[in-house]
């Protein structure tokens, strides 16, 4: 008989195997997940009543909370389609992406409310706002009252098809407006089934939520944890001092972040030396870490690094940099290749090719841009067929990354497709020269970008964060990088800045630090 893969089947499962044991602890709330799958259906009931249908949109705004994270399941059981709403926005976003979506009730987490304050009255479909973790405002619903008015029995599910659209994701929109990217219960299923085995998820798992839920579901994480019966640890804010006392407290297992998070750490360790006896698996993903991290998390912190790949429209990864049993590597090329993006996870394809389609050689030197296909691959963009059709083409879904692949088949991405600069047509890896960068002893975080230049069309800049208590000028920065690059990949200039502009998920916005040299062009590359 045909079982459609339904994601509400995760909670079932862990329900029925582990329902006494703790699921999911928020500050001082701790349920078992016995306890959490009442509160979803009290959710689903809930939203029943205000009218919620198969197909409506329902949107969230909040940090990793337990209301967050039952939200999924509850909307899911409706047959309601999740929006969850990235927590780094301005009002104006939030309003473009609350209509466009057309979303019809909107959860909000108390501390965030500000936000949505400013242009609640130019909502065009939202019917009702419920306020999470608060006293509520104005006439809006508070949720914990709300939700204690309904029953906990068992809710009585819309028929789903596995193909049918469970989640609408905003991308980040810096090149225009977002774009509303569907995923279905089979893209997530599936992509979790693959997930939970190459990052060896079990039931002694206990995972803290540091990378935001809203951001492709925190890496599928509410999926494949639940799925397992491993423990939730919700965390409002990726503090370094705040997820050591979590690691400590709970005894973390897993962590997902993005490097620059990574980085946090790292610089909170050489401070503080707080205790990190924990055996951990730290999954990261965002942008290519320099080597020099994998060496440090291994062997100073004693925690293993993996590095995986993807993005929203796929789910959101396909690649992962585990080392495979039969390579005989060194200590140093392990590192090396920890810091890929990796090789195809189980289900995934995954191909770089040149401008005229060919396949670049597995020589580490050929660049091409990623494609992928997989079951993950996204159904489409809301109500944007056009950019559907540019993005995804024969199936294959192009990534819009540029990369090359080593002899063993590890996948490098060199760079994002407008974040290649070309000098005097050479073609510039920013990432390499960033990573050059972070091995100077004063650096703590640093970006590279394409600027304007009269002779070369446009040369590398350099942003640069600077650890505490250190000074060094513009030139110590220029020689240290013309000693370990070729000179014309190395900055000709550089900014000394006291921090950069990062995503909800700590991925660095280049996009802001281009405009300031690029104002008045159309476009912010030559």
């Amino acid at each position: 008989m045909y079982v459609p893969l339904i994601l509400t089947q995760f909670l079932d499962r862990a329900v029925r195997l582990y329902g006494e044991k703790t699921a999911v602890i928020d500050g001082e709330k701790r349920l078992t997940y016995q306890q959490l799958n009442e509160r979803v259906n009290q959710l689903s009931h809930g939203l029943q009543d205000l009218g919620v249908k198969k197909g409506d949109r329902i949107a969230y705004l909040a940090p990793n909370t337990l209301e967050m994270l039952e939200g999924f399941y509850g909307v899911f059981q409706t047959g309601a389609i999740m929006v969850p709403l990235n927590i780094r926005l301005k009002p104006d976003d939030y309003l473009y992406i609350l209509n466009h979506s057309e979303s019809k009730l909107l959860f909000v987490d108390e501390e965030l409310y500000h936000l949505i304050a400013p242009i609640k009255d130019k909502l065009e479909t939202v019917e009702k706002i419920i306020v999470q973790n608060g006293d509520g405002t104005d006439e809006n619903i508070t949720y914990d009252e709300w939700l204690r008015s309904y029953p906990s029995t068992r809710f009585e599910r819309a028929v789903m098809d596995e193909n049918d659209v469970c989640s609408l994701l905003y991308t980040s929109g810096t090149t225009g407006k977002p774009k509303g990217v569907m995923l279905t219960h089979r893209n997530n299923y599936l992509h979790a089934l693959s997930t939970m085995h190459h990052l060896r998820v079990s039931d002694k798992d206990v995972y803290l939520h540091i990378l935001p839920m809203f951001h492709v579901n925190g890496w599928g994480a509410p999926f494949y944890y639940t799925a397992n019966g491993a423990t939730h640890i919700c965390l409002r804010k990726a503090l370094p001092e705040l997820i050591y006392k979590k690691i400590k407290q709970h005894n973390v297992t897993v962590m997902h972040m993005a490097p620059t998070v990574l980085n946090s750490l790292l610089q909170y360790y050489d401070r503080e030396k707080p205790d990190v006896s924990n055996d951990i698996r730290v999954v990261i993903a965002g942008s290519a870490p320099p080597p020099a991290f994998v060496k440090r998390v291994e062997n100073e912190l004693g925690w293993e690094f993996i590095q995986v790949y993807g993005m929203t429209e796929s789910s959101p990864l396909s690649l992962v940099s585990t080392i495979r049993s039969h390579l005989d590597v060194t200590m140093n090329e392990k590192h090396r290749i920890k810091a890929k993006a990796g090789y195809p996870m189980i289900g995934c394809e995954v191909k770089v090719v040149k401008e005229n389609g060919e396949e670049v050689e597995w020589n580490g030197k050929e660049i091409g841009e990623v494609l992928t296909r997989s079951n993950g691959v996204m159904k489409g963009y809301w109500k944007n067929e056009e950019e559907t059709m540019k993005t995804i083409e024969n199936g294959w879904l192009h990534t819009g990354d540029m990369a090359t692949v080593d002899e063993y088949g590890h996948i490098e991405i060199v760079d994002r497709k407008k974040d290649i600069i070309i000098s005097g047509g050479e073609n510039i890896s920013s990432i390499e020269v960033e990573g050059v960068l972070y091995d100077h002893p004063s650096v703590q975080e640093a970006a590279v970008i394409a600027i304007p230049h009269e002779k070369w069309g446009e040369t590398p800049h350099a942003f640069v964060v600077l650890k505490e208590g250190q000074q060094i000028t513009e030139e110590d920065i220029i020689q240290f990088a013309r000693r370990h690059l070729a000179h014309f990949k190395a900055p000709t200039s550089v900014s000394f800045v006291n921090e950069l502009p990062k995503t909800a998920s700590g991925k660095i916005q280049k996009v802001h630090l281009r405009k300031q040299f690029w104002e008045g062009r159309e476009r912010l590359v030559n």
